[in-house]
């Protein structure tokens, strides 16, 4: 029994000592040496038999010969390099653009599985110019003022010309345009925050704004136009002489843009009455926001030069050109109508159109680059509009359900301290400090050089689908109130816009199932597109060097992960080196935890299911939903960190961070559950859950604390909300709600003296303001006391009420006319 105890001492010893060094990622050499030593130890200590020693000396001495690197490279690396060029096909044009866009950021942290949190943490906070925070005091608050969304949406299916023209005026169309065009030249996080305060207040006017600002023409002249083409265009686009769209989706290529059926052929014609070399293009279009009153389309199709007329090839691809809209042969003007949401947008075509070469967005260098230009720009655009439409959505339902679920009462007790209306208004607070989180730290990178393309895919999905959930959770929250159509509903057309967001700029279900893990697989990983680029080096000799360094740091790396997923299983983090002390420690450990767990279960994925992973979509999204709640709490802490740690919104942040963190842990059990080789996921459990799922959702008290930071007026709602537009105008619900409140708040000692009266039975109507007047008549309220309360229940009631309308104003009956001529003068 002794000699069997000794022996499993030192044998646990050796493991302890592979371990650590595995952990630690200890380079080869020096783990050799210190296996070696180990060995020699527990030779002579352990007393185990003859064939185990055997075993661990072959198995170190395979170690010892792989620091011979010439040995190495002939014996083990040559042969694995010629399989891998097999298996692995060479990357389209297409593909390596795709790959190539955009830079790598704190998603490639969290894809070694020892994320450097120094990258995150020495990120500046936040934090708006002197003139971007003057526009959003000045004509952003003057323009939200100024619209009437039911006006737009129901009656005129349009914004008003004056609206139209404040707009141009004020250069909101301008915002990414630099100042020596004539643009305002904000940040990411400065038209972010313009685009949050219009989202609250209207989805036309943010949509319509959001779009010149993200991926269109003023964008890709900036990178890619000649200096002529600038100097041209964008003091035309900045003044508002212009409007910009750009046409990329077909009727019969929606999200595979690469296989649009838009041509354009290079040929001589007469423009202007010059002969010149141009491009005879042809195409059909639809889904284009501003198209039908645009006066320049920015186009992509497909380049061909069959008379080399241009160059060499004959087929360049992908293309991007300028295009004005009054040419012969173009058609605009007809409008979609987008979920009953009226901002412009509509199809277009093109018929023969006859353009100069030079009419290529760069001129002619830049043919056969416009995938190149479209998925660069999209890496970084992606994670501002849509997100920042999501951001001040979520502001406004935070601000509003907060406050109705306050002021609404139901069996004489505001529907707020009811537990099952609690839950979803947690949902929606957490979900908005998610998303704040999200955008915040993500702008400010972006505003610093970086083009992550991953986070922006991360941002768009994530933030889209969490405003939709908030906009089901405040409809459920509101009741009637939030469905009947009418000037006073402040919900329904938030609630209505949202498949919009989730279609646009990459359709969800597309950017879930292939793009986040599938781009994110590639292009985040320390090692596989470096392995994959050596691979297809023309020269045998280079490649084999790049693939040998790249091939056994990898294999070091996925040996590390598979230690740190086992013992940060196995302790549950804690004892995993982080930032921070304090009540989020534990956070910023988890992610340790699951950064090490995803970055081995994506090396298996791609080991075991190689290039069928691609078509194995559902094991893709889960990975993706991993790597997704990882970043995401990773901009939680980093935004509470930013906003100087208040202790008040902990409870946001556990919230937060347990409800992504959960859905990683779940999400990772669907991917062990589904993985087709079951013994590999079989050995996958062991490491990633050697205790099962040990990590919980958010508890019950947690989201009642959340609901009462909501509900009323505190600095954590406060921080919450900012940045909407929340004055109190007589035809802005949010701001009558805010008073409301507030108002609430201030009148708690009266009508608990009103409350207590009726108990007691000095008061015995049950009609509110019945009470109110017999409170006064009895000397329980004095005269100001009971106007106060009087004025707070007509706000109430103004607030809680719904329209109503004449039959004949329901229905319009639109008689057949011909088409009206294209609109493009409109907003001027």
């Amino acid at each position: 029994m002794l000699g069997f105890l000794n022996w499993l001492f030192w044998t646990l010893a050796l493991g302890a000592i592979a371990l650590t060094l595995a952990y630690r990622r200890v380079d080869l050499r020096t783990a050799t040496a210190t296996l070696g030593l180990s060995l020699l130890v527990y030779f002579a200590l352990s007393g185990s038999n003859w064939l185990l020693d055997l075993l661990l000396a072959a198995a170190w001495g395979g170690m010892l010969a792989l620091n011979f690197t010439d040995l190495r490279r002939e014996q083990v690396t040559s042969p694995l390099l010629r399989f891998y060029k097999t298996l692995v096909p060479q990357l389209s044009t297409t593909e390596r653009e795709a790959l190539e866009a955009g830079t790598v950021w704190w998603d490639g942290e969290l894809f070694t599985g020892l994320p450097d949190w120094s990258r995150l943490t020495s990120l500046p906070a936040a934090q708006l110019s002197a003139e971007e925070s003057a526009f959003l005091d000045g004509p952003t608050d003057e323009l939200c003022r100024r619209l009437d969304d039911w006006q737009i949406t129901h009656e005129l299916g349009d914004m008003p010309r004056e609206i139209w023209n404040f707009i141009i005026e004020k250069k909101f169309f301008a915002m990414i345009i630099p100042k020596r065009y004539g643009g305002l030249q904000f940040s990411p996080l400065g038209v972010a925050s313009v685009l949050a305060k219009l989202s609250s207040r209207s989805t036309v006017a943010a949509s319509t704004i959001g779009v010149p600002n993200s991926l269109g023409p003023a964008e890709l002249l900036l990178h890619y136009g000649t200096e002529e083409q600038k100097d041209y265009y964008l003091p035309r686009l900045a003044r508002g002489e212009e409007i910009p769209c750009f046409a990329l989706t077909s009727p019969r290529v929606g999200s595979d843009a690469a296989s649009i059926h838009d041509t354009g052929v290079v040929c001589r014609g007469v423009f202007n009455g010059q002969h010149v070399i141009g491009i005879r293009l042809n195409w059909d279009k639809r889904y284009i926001t501003l198209a039908p009153i645009s006066t320049v389309l920015g186009l992509a199709f497909k380049l061909r030069d069959p008379d080399h007329l241009i160059g060499d090839k004959d087929e360049y691809g992908i293309t991007a050109a300028l295009i004005p809209t009054h040419l012969p042969g173009i058609e605009i003007g007809r409008r979609h109508f987008p979920i009953n949401i009226p901002f412009q947008n509509g199809p277009t075509r093109g018929k023969d159109v006859f353009v100069p070469i030079d009419y290529i967005i760069g001129g002619r260098a830049r043919a056969g680059q416009g995938w190149k230009m479209l998925v660069e720009q999209l890496s970084a655009g992606r994670g501002v509009t849509l997100p920042s439409n999501a951001m001040g959505g979520g502001r406004a339902a935070v601000l509003a359900c907060g406050a109705y679920a306050r002021i609404r009462r139901q069996f004489n007790l505001p529907i707020a301290q009811f537990e099952g209306v609690g839950e979803a208004l947690a949902r929606i607070a957490g979900h908005a400090y998610i998303i704040n989180a999200a955008v915040n730290v993500t702008c400010t990178v972006l505003g610093r050089g970086e083009k992550p393309s991953v986070p922006s895919a991360i941002l768009k999905y994530h933030c889209t689908e969490l405003a939709r959930k908030i906009a089901n959770d405040a409809m459920d929250v509101h009741g009637g109130k939030g469905i009947m159509l009418g000037p006073k509903n402040y919900l329904a057309r938030a609630y209505e816009v949202l498949p919009v967001a989730i279609t646009v700029e990459g359709a969800n279900i597309l950017t879930r199932s292939l793009i986040i893990f599938g781009q994110g697989a590639v292009r985040c990983h320390p090692f596989v597109l470096k392995e994959m680029e050596a691979a297809q080096y023309p020269d045998f000799e280079r490649a084999l060097r790049e693939f040998d360094r790249h091939l056994f740091g990898h294999i070091g790396y996925a040996i590390s992960n598979a230690a740190r997923s086992f013992w940060l299983a196995l302790t549950h983090a804690r004892y995993s080196s982080v930032p921070v002390s304090g009540p989020t420690a534990r956070f910023y450990q988890h992610v340790n935890r699951f950064s090490a767990a995803f970055a081995l279960s994506a090396d298996v994925a791609m080991l075991t299911l190689g290039g069928s992973l691609k078509r194995r979509e559902l094991l893709s999204a889960r990975l993706g939903d991993v790597f997704s709640s990882m970043y995401l709490a990773s901009m939680v802490l980093k935004h509470h960190e930013n906003q100087g740690q208040p202790a008040a919104d902990l409870p946001l942040v556990e919230w937060s961070c347990r409800t992504l963190l959960y859905h990683a842990q779940e999400q990772l059990h669907g991917f062990l559950r589904n993985l087709p080789n079951r013994p590999v996921a079989a050995l996958l459990r062991a490491l990633i859950f050697p205790r099962g799922r040990q990590y919980f959702a958010p508890s019950d008290e947690i989201g009642q604390e959340m609901v009462k930071l909501i509900t009323h007026p505190t600095d954590s709602r406060e921080r919450l909300i900012a940045g909407i537009y929340s004055a109190r105008d007589p035809g802005n619900p949010l701001g009558q709600l805010q008073q409301a409140l507030e108002m609430a708040e201030s009148l708690v000692p009266l009508e608990q003296r009103l409350k207590d009266a009726v108990r007691s039975g000095l008061i015995e109507s049950e009609h509110p303001l019945e009470q109110i007047e017999l409170a006064e008549r009895q000397g329980i309220l004095n005269g100001a006391e009971a106007e106060q309360l009087r004025r707070y229940d007509a706000l109430v009631m103004e607030i809680t009420g719904v329209d109503d309308f004449d039959p004949g104003e329901i229905g319009r009956r639109v008689e057949p006319k011909a088409q009206e001529p294209r609109a493009g003068s409109q907003a001027a």
